[in-house]
């Protein structure tokens, strides 16, 4: 098949974020043509401007909690602010993002007869009773706390992609994506990858909440970006949900100990009160991934830290 016949319009919703940026470069690597849309909330255009200037990347400037008409044969909705900092300043507007965000893509969908990918969270889990957490498992989730315009959010998002397949014949797929980290990562942007780097870096101590004892699974980005990519190439039939993340738990304080390894930092660790609803356990069961798509991580954690604290400590200078 001659490459032209086989490229594909894609829009990529959050497309200047962390993942989307790395996303709509491996969209182009694999040879389509690359639809990137962004409000520039938590967005940058720092993360995209490698990819200005070529013929098959496009750029706009748009909420999806309003309705776009464009043309696409796929569309993959990861337009929403994902760390808690960014999400709990506005949490209303977030909501937003997640809930009338889904109705206008899957519209779009349903007009244009396009498959659409929901980046969907491992947050839908809550602070769960089941370890380590299946696709099966419904959640403990508070749906009054100051985590749920998020929480809340991606399950409504859920909720509608397979109502809308059931009552339109949509081709969706939904992934509930772990911690993910690696480059363009925010500097602020809260998450506990980029807080103890960015602390250790600077030579500050190192700020963790609770005991340290809770556990989380993290994913290198480009592990992440294969998965998703996989998911959205399954056959009709295959929707999801299906865990992306690193099933290796480790618990934060062994995550401040390896990042003050590798930095060669003098920061010290200081203890505070763990935040309202944060969960104790967070490891994902993948064998839905194996089976499905073939798919598992092969960045190891340490490996994927080394390509992080370079990155920052390059923004940092």
């Amino acid at each position: 098949m001659k490459l032209q016949e086989s490229r594909k319009k894609i829009l990529v919703t959050g497309g200047a974020g962390f993942l989307g940026s790395h996303l709509c470069e491996k969209l182009l690597a694999n040879g389509h043509d690359v639809l990137c849309v962004d409000n520039f909330y938590t967005g940058q255009k720092s993360n995209i401007s490698s990819l200005i200037g070529n013929p098959y990347f496009e750029v706009l400037r748009h909420d999806v909690c309003f309705p776009l008409y464009v043309e696409v044969d796929e569309i993959f909705n990861l337009a929403c602010p994902a760390s808690p900092v960014h999400y709990q300043f506005d949490p209303v507007q977030t909501t937003k993002v997640s809930v009338h965000g889904a109705i206008n893509m899957l519209g779009l969908a349903k007009r244009t007869k396009a498959k659409i990918l929901q980046a969907s969270t491992s947050e839908v889990y809550g602070d769960p009773e089941v370890h380590p957490q299946t696709e099966d498992y419904w959640g403990k989730v508070n749906p009054i706390g100051i985590r749920s315009c998020y929480d809340e959010g991606k399950r409504c998002a859920e909720t509608l992609f397979f109502d809308y397949r059931r009552q339109h014949q949509l081709g969706i797929k939904v992934a509930r994506i772990f911690n993910t980290y690696g480059p363009r990562m925010q500097v602020n942007d809260g998450r506990v990858v980029s807080n103890f780097i960015v602390q250790a870096l600077k030579g500050e101590d190192i700020t963790i909440y609770g005991d340290g004892s809770q556990t989380r699974s993290f994913c290198y980005v480009d592990d992440l970006i294969e998965g998703l990519v996989g998911l959205m190439n399954t056959p009709h039939e295959t929707t999801g949900p299906i865990n992306l993340g690193n099933p290796n738990e480790f618990t934060i304080k062994e995550l401040a100990e390896a990042i003050i390894e590798l930095t060669g930092t003098r920061s010290e660790l200081v203890f505070m009160p763990l935040p309202s609803d944060d969960p104790r356990q967070r490891q994902p069961d993948i064998s839905l991934a194996k089976r499905e798509l073939g798919w598992e991580p092969k960045v190891q954690l340490r490996q994927g830290l080394v390509k992080t604290v370079e990155y920052f400590d390059s923004i940092l200078k």
